[in-house]
């Protein structure tokens, strides 16, 4: 799915304009970023937990080339996906 098609989901969804939904959606992901740069970690119940961790520098391969290469130590984002959301996919 892509953020257009989310975008009409929510719209429909919602009973509201496709620019209400987009405007929502952008509230929601600015909100979720924010949050995860100020505490590391968001739950939402029902649907999973967003956290922060961070990925320790390693060795990698070029695979071009072959060469070992380098890789910084980074913050990446972690899903859970919660028990009601991992239900309603299987």
């Amino acid at each position: 799915m892509t953020k257009a098609e989310l975008i009409a989901a929510m719209a429909e969804g919602a009973g509201v304009t496709k620019a209400a939904a987009g405007k929502a959606l952008e509230a929601c992901t600015a909100a979720v970023a924010k949050e995860l740069k100020k505490s590391g970690r968001l739950g939402l119940v029902g649907f999973g937990t967003f956290s922060v961790v961070r990925r320790k520098a390693r060795e990698g391969r070029n695979p071009q080339t072959g060469k070992t290469i380098k890789i910084a130590a980074k913050k990446v984002v972690k899903f859970k996906a919660g028990k009601a959301l991992a239900d309603k996919v299987k």
